[in-house]
């Protein structure tokens, strides 16, 4: 009986060992499961991996997407003023509520009393505002041009009360947009971003960037260096880098509070991939604030796309493509680099074979074969000779010398008239002044 209960208490305890022994097993399973996972997250950027500390600018803060891969924010991400950021998620508004095709125009917008009344009082605080007159009329995409390109802060607000009817419900919009965007520390107050009560940080704007840029008409927009409106004129593009390192776009932006300030899309080859480059750069500091934002944004770019400068100058790198079309060997690329002539099978740049070059060859040739003749004539030089010594010696050398010029000359032991052959093969007399100039 002992035995017995014995082997029913061994019984009894083998299935609850495997099944601690199951768990330990799931629960290190699931452990590798998350930290690939959670690795996989944190390594989606720039090339594959996380980008450095060192992409970020030293003040304010920025965040950056590359292609479809998850935004990355660097350090300081807080609720900050974005000053005319913020317009970018009104005119993704505008456009969403009333969507505009390639080449349309979209409806008419007529200007009031009450319109030019606040362009007064905004123009009277110093804002950034587009000149208008009461009975003006813009079309859709004429003011969404005066919105993004100029950032008139007037035209943001007519086209808010357009839109929602009122600058309130607008901006109530704004904000229920921001938080189906998952822009959890954005709080718009304004349409325009001169209210400093607007805030947001980088990463959250890198988000209604990106939905904003897949709207061709606003990724048309923001690409447009300048525009014509029938009041202003011509008016330009505060994005300076647009047409440049592959700058594309999207808004800048301004205030004592907001610092510099910009939100923009780069186009660049990396690794020989098409590499789209999405990011916004908020508070930095400079007495030319935009110039600032502008800054920022282009070295983090460079940094992005491993074109990072020492000294001035571009650090050696295997050359990369900087245009859309991959050029043929030896063609210019942009930024002084050039194709590299790479053949069939092999890995690295190789140079091109050399074409042959018989006439140097035959040149050096000839100076091989007179070298020695130089160290003999140089040791006769040194040397003590009598009358008729020299006399052999200039004869030489005026023979030389003769043959070199003209290709073919005779002489004879007298230092009388030498003779030279015509074309014909006749010898011909000369007198002994030109053989003294041909010598």
């Amino acid at each position: 009986m002992t035995y017995s209960e014995r082997a029913r208490t061994t019984t009894r305890r083998v299935p609850r060992i495997l099944v601690a022994g199951l768990l330990v097993v799931f629960a290190a399973i699931a452990a590798a499961l998350g930290y690939q996972s959670l690795a996989s997250s944190e390594h989606r950027g720039a090339l594959g991996e996380s980008l450095l500390g060192t992409v970020w600018p030293a003040h304010g803060q920025a965040a950056v997407q590359t292609g479809q891969s998850q935004i990355q924010a660097g350090p300081n991400q807080h609720a900050a003023p974005i000053a005319s950021v913020a317009k970018v998620m009104t005119a993704y508004l505008v456009l969403r509520d009333h969507p505009l095709r390639l080449g349309q125009d979209g409806p008419t917008i007529t200007l009031t009393d009450a319109d030019v009344a606040d362009t007064d009082r905004r123009a009277g605080r110093d804002e950034s505002v587009l000149p208008i007159a009461a009975g003006e009329q813009l079309t859709e995409r004429q003011a969404l041009q005066a919105l993004l390109l100029p950032s008139a802060n007037n035209i943001a607000a007519v086209l808010a009360r357009w839109d929602a009817g009122s600058v309130d419900r607008f901006v109530a919009r704004m904000n229920a947009t921001a938080r189906s965007l998952g822009m959890t520390h954005t709080r718009y107050t304004d349409p325009s971003g001169y209210d400093d009560a607007t805030v947001s940080t980088a990463a959250d704007q890198v988000r209604v960037v990106d939905r904003a840029m897949r709207l061709p008409v606003f990724a048309s927009i923001v690409a447009t260096p300048s525009a014509t409106l029938p009041v202003a004129g011509t008016v330009h593009n505060t994005d300076t880098l647009l047409g440049h390192d592959g700058f594309v776009g999207v808004k800048t932006g301004s205030t004592a509070a907001a610092g510099g300030c910009f939100a923009f899309r780069a186009i660049r080859w990396i690794d020989g991939k098409r590499t789209t480059i999405t990011g916004v750069v908020l508070g930095q500091p400079g007495h030319n604030q935009v110039a600032a934002g502008l800054a920022a944004a282009d070295a983090m770019v460079e940094r992005i796309a491993g074109q990072r400068l020492r000294d001035g100058r571009p650090r050696p790198r295997a050359p990369r493509l900087t245009d859309h079309a991959h050029p043929g060997p030896g063609r210019q690329l942009g930024r002084g680099l050039q194709a590299p002539a790479v053949l069939p099978g092999r890995l690295e740049p190789t140079r091109p074979p050399a074409l042959p070059r018989s006439r140097p060859a035959a040149r050096s040739t000839r100076a091989r074969v007179d070298r020695p003749a130089g160290a003999v004539l140089g040791a006769l030089a040194r040397v003590k000779l009598g009358p008729a010594e020299a006399r052999e010696r200039r004869r030489a050398r005026s023979w030389r010398s003769s043959s070199r010029t003209r290709g073919l000359a005779t002489w004879s032991a007298s230092p009388a008239p030498t003779s030279r052959c015509t074309g014909s093969g006749t010898p011909r007399s000369t007198s002994s002044s030109s053989a003294g100039r041909s010598s």
